[in-house]
């Protein structure tokens, strides 16, 4: 694993400014979302609305993804393609953003409601939001990344719901991904020692039914083994001298979705 990078104050303040892009970009294609446009045209808007604005759409070519944005719909995990899927009443859909602006990257995302949702999707969602809050709560210097999994898997499995084990945060900077892991399960007390100017992403992915998970032929496209829904939320972090900040946060509610 590549060794973990402390970031210095101007270094987090570029990585504030990355941030807000990604926000930003994510509170604007919120507002697009319904019933009838394909996911095509959110990697349209996306594309498009972080070029004009001076930025890299990150996920553009890395490791041969196709796309500047994903997006994943209902049984879909993470890492969805955009294509010619239109959404319909009653999906979930997952919009992750991950900006580079002056060589720093923001990754955010977000679970939206297109139409009215099932109660048991809304409950997924609603649960997922609440896991990423709580596992925010939990960064502090001194804590260990064990604590963060820990809350999240025990609110996650109090629900009814079970936590996906493949994909966890990671360390951010002028990388997507640095060398630092974050799962959204565990043991508390466990695992690397939180210090100030520590920058990654919780970004919990939670299951309806099983945690499991299969690979479409894409070779992204990650969808639930047993085919019922999944929902994700996300947030770039920065632990602080006494506690976080959220890096990506919102100047407001995103439409269609549990407020963040």
């Amino acid at each position: 694993m590549d060794a973990v990078v402390i970031k210095t104050p101007a270094e987090i303040d570029a990585m504030r400014r990355a941030g807000r892009m990604a926000a930003e970009t994510l509170e604007q294609a919120a507002r697009m979302l319904c019933a009838g446009i394909t996911t095509d045209d959110i990697n349209e808007f996306v594309h498009r609305h972080t070029i004009e604005r001076g930025g890299i759409p990150a996920p553009l070519n890395y490791r041969g993804f196709p796309k500047s944005v994903c997006t994943s719909v209902n049984e879909v995990i993470c890492h969805g393609i955009p294509g010619s899927y239109r959404l319909k009443d009653g999906d979930i859909i997952n919009v992750d953003v991950t900006t580079i602006l002056d060589g720093w990257h923001g990754d955010v995302s977000a679970t939206f409601y297109i139409g009215e949702p099932s109660p048991e999707a809304r409950r997924l969602t609603e649960t997922t939001l609440l896991c990423l809050e709580t596992g925010i709560a939990e960064v502090r210097p001194g804590a260990r990344v064990g604590d963060i999994g820990a809350a999240i898997q025990a609110l996650a499995e109090d629900a009814g719901f079970q936590v996906v084990r493949d994909f966890v945060g990671h360390g951010i900077g002028q990388r997507f991904h640095e060398g630092l892991q974050v799962p959204h399960y565990g043991k508390r007390g466990r695992g690397l020692r939180l210090k100030p100017g520590m920058t990654f992403t919780i970004e919990p992915m939670i299951n309806q039914g099983t945690w499991k998970m299969r690979t479409l032929r894409d070779g992204w496209t990650a969808v639930t083994a047993d085919g019922r829904l999944s929902a994700q939320f996300e947030h770039t972090i920065a632990v602080t001298d006494t506690g976080c900040e959220i890096l990506t946060a919102f100047l407001e509610p995103l439409p269609n979705s549990p407020d963040m």
